[in-house]
């Protein structure tokens, strides 16, 4: 036994040749074994995609002045802009769209557009408020006959239209028309103070006695005419 080692430590080594090495090497780096703690795809993906980003942000970094530090204190002053932008302009108003009708649901009496105003205002949500408020203030203007009823009118027609027998008032009533198309069309928020003023506007009308001549001259709306309707 000791002379078969001795000779064949003896014998020239075995010489491959490179390719069916290659091949050998390769079937072996294949079996599972050799593959057991590799990442899986979605590790993969994230690494890449980490790379990626760390690819970009070592680009910023050395372009920016002072390095990583400087890119830091620019992307600070970057938020810090748009922090002090927010707080001077606010909320981004959106803008106004369409100018639509004042009812868009079920005929309500005044008594009851009323009612549901004062509910809103007592719960604070001073928008839905101040949008029944001028419901109401329309809707009793029909029941006193100073406007004819009529589907598919807006609130700056509204106004028009009943500042003709209430001139003390026609100011007043085209402040209320904006304000309502400003919360119903143009994203705007109501508060306490914008549905006092139609509260009291609708008190106010209540008592005001109209200028019946207005009323006479008034022309008459066909409400097949286009337009008139919803």
């Amino acid at each position: 036994m000791v002379r078969l080692l001795v000779r064949a430590a003896g014998e020239p080594p075995v010489d491959t040749p490179r390719l069916p090495a290659r091949e050998a090497a390769r079937r072996e780096l294949t079996k599972p074994r050799y593959h057991e703690n590799d990442p899986n795809p979605l590790e993969r993906a994230l690494n890449r995609f980490w790379d990626w980003v760390g690819g970009l942000f070592d680009a910023a970094s050395g372009a920016a002045p002072g390095g990583a530090l400087g890119l830091v204190a620019i992307a600070v002053f970057v938020l810090a802009l748009i922090a002090a932008l927010w707080w001077r302009l606010g909320t981004p108003k959106r803008a106004v769209s369409t100018v639509g009708t004042v009812f868009d649901d079920r005929p309500r009496s005044a008594a009851e557009h009323r009612a549901t105003a004062e509910a809103h205002a007592t719960a604070g949500r001073w928008t839905q408020a101040v949008q029944e408020r001028m419901r109401a203030i329309v809707r009793s203007l029909e029941e006193r006959a100073l406007l004819d009823p009529r589907p598919g009118r807006t609130a700056d027609e509204a106004a028009a239209e009943a500042g003709r027998p209430l001139p003390g008032h026609a100011d007043r009533l085209r402040t209320a028309a904006r304000e309502f198309d400003d919360v119903t069309y143009g994203g705007r928020t109501a508060n306490e103070s914008a549905y006092h003023r139609l509260r009291d506007l609708d008190t106010d009308l209540e008592r005001t006695k109209p200028d019946l001549s207005a009323l006479a001259q008034r022309p008459t709306v066909d409400a097949t005419a286009p337009g008139a309707a919803e």
